[in-house]
């Protein structure tokens, strides 16, 4: 069997090989042994989402921030949320190549999650993993999400703050406002501002939503000091009401990650299906996690045929 500290000890002398062991490990049965093997004491890293639609340029966008940040002197994970499998090595990211620049840096780990496959899912292995590459004195995290489904939701609940990325098009806009990614959004870039319909995008955003909303052309490093700016900005007016809302949001992701997967589940389901036992009562056992395991056997049905 794999040793904890072993690794974690190789991981902070600077093995990528090690940390991503590491990472393996929390996304599954030995995360509590690797949690607890950690330094209690460790530094937080700050944590930044990145989600948006396909094609938006969320994987250029974040080799920018990268190389911005690592300027700076940040030694810098990126954990790309998968929507596909565990074994594709990274698709999310689509084109590597726009990664390759940071792939030999030191200071630099990129990451594939899966949304399926964790124990206790993302909503956990998230934070899990984030606690990890803390504990190597990695300062920032990106995460990237497809922006398509829950996973946006659950890394809300991580991420400050969470940047949404579109392109020029009125398409775009109104395709994230029905995703709910405008919800989530701290942040609104629209990317690919040299396009046409950049100023329209913006103006239209702006009747959506109130947050900061700014051009960028990732490709070229285009408006990626402003992006960096309002990233601190932010970042600077955090406050304890806004950990307080982020900590409410990952404890109720984290909760209903668990109720999804208990075990007594399948067997409330079927008292109520089969009429042994109404939804709020089966609701408040699952809660509670315990109940009777043998219901009344009597109908709880109103149709009176139910009583026949």
């Amino acid at each position: 069997m794999t040793d904890v500290r072993e690794l974690v000890a190789s991981a902070r002398s600077g093995s990528i090989r090690s940390a991503g062991r590491l990472l393996s490990l929390v996304e599954g049965e030995r995360r509590e042994e690797v949690l607890a093997a950690l330094d209690p004491a460790a530094a937080s890293a700050r944590v930044v989402g990145v989600t948006g639609p396909p094609g938006a340029g969320k994987s250029t966008t974040i080799g920018a921030l990268v190389g911005a940040y690592r300027q700076r002197g940040l030694r810098v994970a990126v954990l790309a949320v998968d929507p596909s499998s565990p074994y594709s090595g990274g698709a999310l990211l689509g084109d590597r190549i726009r990664m390759a620049a940071h792939a030999t840096d030191p200071g630099v780990l990129i990451r594939s999650l899966a949304t399926r496959g964790h124990l206790g899912g993302l909503a956990a292995a998230v934070p899990a993993a984030v606690r990890v590459l803390a504990a190597l004195d990695y300062d920032l995290v990106l995460l990237e999400t497809v922006g398509v489904g829950q996973s946006e939701i659950e890394i809300a609940a991580v991420a400050d703050p969470t940047i949404v990325v579109l392109t020029p098009g009125a398409g775009d806009a109104v395709q994230a406002a029905k995703a709910g990614l405008l919800e989530v959004a701290d942040l609104l870039v629209v990317n690919k501002a040299d396009r046409d319909g950049a100023d329209r995008t913006v103006r239209d955003l702006r009747t959506e939503i109130g947050v900061p909303i700014l051009k960028l052309v990732a490709a070229k490093g285009e408006g990626l000091p402003e992006l960096v700016e309002a990233i601190e900005t932010h970042h600077r007016a955090d406050t304890l009401t806004r950990r307080t809302a982020r900590a409410h949001a990952q404890i109720l992701s984290l909760a209903q990650t668990r109720l999804r997967s208990h075990p007594d589940l399948a067997r409330l389901a079927a008292d109520v299906a089969a009429g042994r036992r109404d939804p709020y009562t089966a609701a408040d056992l699952l809660v509670r996690g315990s109940g009777p395991p043998d219901p009344p056997d009597h109908r709880i049905l109103t149709d009176p045929s139910s009583l026949a």
